[in-house]
């Protein structure tokens, strides 16, 4: 087997093959670039997060430094992003920080597992209308927790539900802040206007530098991270292993299965977004290991969950990142960061933090796309609000388990309306004709042969339809040939169905004949021991074969009538 072919093979191993000195220095400027990007961002998920910003930048310092060299992307950058925003604040009110680490360090176990089982290429399956729901409603989510710093309003506590915190934000309108809204505004209006001046430096950085510079010297009263949090450390933090009861552990399980999941498919959204700008293609299996270990060392460090970033990974790309030696960059101009001027970040205000959350949450809402789908089909619609709504008004991990059910359901409802069963004994009209070139002519037919055929996928969605079909023959018949052609997959179900049917044919004293058996179907039945039931001489490759098997069991019958 090629190496590319194996579950865990980085990327970085394969790059490093034909690396330049060209290379380097743009991978390395690119690097440099979404450093400097992912700081205020690293910083702000944090403080949207509940948590301290000190483990913002641990996560997007380690975590990014692992995902970057272990990975399967060329250019993936991973990092605290808004997807986590909702569910990591959950976990934090409820259980705490350490209830945190653990979820993640479960999480990060939870997706090498997915890795190393070769989920990657299903993952990416997981429904569009889905994914939307939930990404749309993580961004209301986000946007409506920023508005208090937004605002400036004096309130020591938020209420946890979302309609509770847009009352407390109605009535405390009156209590808003000039100052704080004043530069709030500048904020949102340096992010807009910015990109029209140059892509190269981010606008981001143009907002805190010059507003934090204009707040600390005209002594503007407004909150500052330092006034919220204290100054930050500028030491690199020491690994911390967290304590929590087995009872708590269980309890955990699902927030972080909803982390593993969450994790997994913006990671592979993301490199996958990154295939299309750089003509590449990653490995899903290794992505998803390495977004594993970085998910396990990232809150031991005293990190929160990561994954990868798809505006951090464009941008690298489009600052002429093409190795993971510019992610890894990334992380140490971070940890420089960190380690030089970490103190000075106390001085960011926190109502320009609030105006970048805003704008990110304004960027991840796809409003755009959620629009078009609400002209998709009903059941789509039904996926996409639902999951949307739970999202905000609810929770996240229940969400997102409401809304694969539903999805599945939806599968199933399509896969068993796609799943036909005709007779092909009466005979067909011209129009029916011309629908089926390979049809079969009746008069092939012997007296006492019933013909049905199946289309579609024969599992437990489908077996009722076949059951269904059967129960309107007022006479049994002396042979029934089940045509399985087209049918490419059969489950337990399906077989369970198919043995139903032939116990129904011998209890009628009629035999089963089963024609056109591909190779899935066969060995699903052959495993289930089924074969022995049905006989393998009723097992037909064409169905030529299966007539003449007919023809001899009615003269079988025959003779022995005689």
């Amino acid at each position: 087997m090629k190496n590319r072919d194996a579950v865990f093979f980085p990327k970085i191993l394969t790059t490093l093959k034909h690396y330049s000195i060209q290379q380097l220095g743009k991978d390395l400027a690119a690097g440099v670039i979404v450093g400097i990007v992912a700081l205020p961002l690293a910083i702000a998920f944090a403080i949207a997060s509940g948590v301290t910003p000190d483990r913002g930048l641990a996560t997007a310092i380690v975590a990014g430094f692992l995902i970057s060299s272990l990975g399967g992307s060329r250019v993936q950058i991973g990092g605290p992003t808004g997807a986590f925003v909702v569910i990591v604040y959950g976990i934090v009110q409820k259980f705490g920080v350490d209830g945190l680490i653990i979820s993640t360090l479960i999480a990060g176990v939870l997706l090498i597992l997915m890795g190393s089982l070769r989920l990657g290429a299903i993952i990416k399956f997981i429904p569009y209308p889905l994914t939307v729901g939930f990404t749309a409603g993580i961004a209301v989510v986000i946007f409506t927790s920023q508005v208090k710093d937004f605002f400036g309003f004096p309130m020591a506590t938020l209420p946890s539900e979302f309609i509770d915190k847009w009352e407390a934000y109605f009535h405390a309108l009156p209590q808003l802040d000039p100052v704080t809204v004043t530069l709030a505004t500048s904020a949102f209006a340096i992010l807009i206007l910015w990109p029209k001046v140059t892509h190269r430096i981010p606008g981001s950085i143009i907002a805190i530098v010059l507003l934090t510079v204009v707040a600390y010297f005209f002594q503007l009263p407004v909150e500052t991270i330092g006034s919220r949090f204290g100054e930050l450390s500028s030491g690199f933090p020491q690994p911390h292993w967290p304590h929590a009861s087995l009872s708590e552990i269980k309890q955990l399980i699902p927030s972080a299965m909803t982390i593993a999941l969450l994790g997994a498919i913006e990671s592979l959204l993301s490199a996958t977004v990154a295939d299309g700008m750089i003509e590449s293609h990653h490995r899903s299996n290794t992505e998803l290991i390495a977004q594993g270990i970085a998910n396990i060392a990232s809150p031991l460090f005293g990190g929160i969950p990561a994954t990868g970033a798809i505006a951090r990974t464009a941008t690298n790309v489009k600052n002429g990142g093409r190795t993971p030696i510019a992610g890894i960059t990334h992380a140490l101009v971070l940890l420089l960061i960190v380690l030089l001027f970490g103190k000075w970040a106390s001085l960011i205000p926190l109502c320009v933090l609030s105006a970048i959350l805003m704008m990110v949450a304004y960027h991840m809402s796809e409003w755009r796309s959620f629009k078009s789908l609400l002209r998709a089909p009903r059941m789509d619609v039904a996926v996409l609000l639902t999951t949307f709504i739970l999202t905000v008004l609810l929770d996240l991990t229940v969400a997102v388990e409401i809304g694969l059910l539903m999805a599945a359901a939806l599968f199933v409802k399509r896969m068993t309306d796609a799943t036909t069963v005709r007779s092909l004994t009466k005979a067909l009209s011209d129009a029916e004709q011309q629908n089926h070139d390979d049809h079969v002519d009746p008069a092939r037919i012997p007296k006492g042969v019933e013909v049905y055929e199946v289309e579609g996928a024969f599992f437990f969605g489908a077996a009722e339809t076949l059951r269904n079909a059967l129960t309107i023959v007022e006479t049994p018949p002396k042979v029934m040939i089940l045509r399985l052609r087209h049918v490419l997959a059969l489950d337990a179900t399906g077989i369970r169905a198919i043995l139903d049917i032939c116990r129904w044919c011998r209890r009628a004293g009629a035999t089963l004949i089963l024609s056109g058996v591909h190779a899935q179907p066969l060995i699903a039945l052959e495993q289930a021991g089924s074969l022995d039931t049905i006989g393998m001489e009723n097992v037909l490759g064409t169905f030529d074969e299966a007539l003449n098997r007919a023809v001899n069991v009615l003269r079988a019958g025959s003779t022995s009538e005689a």
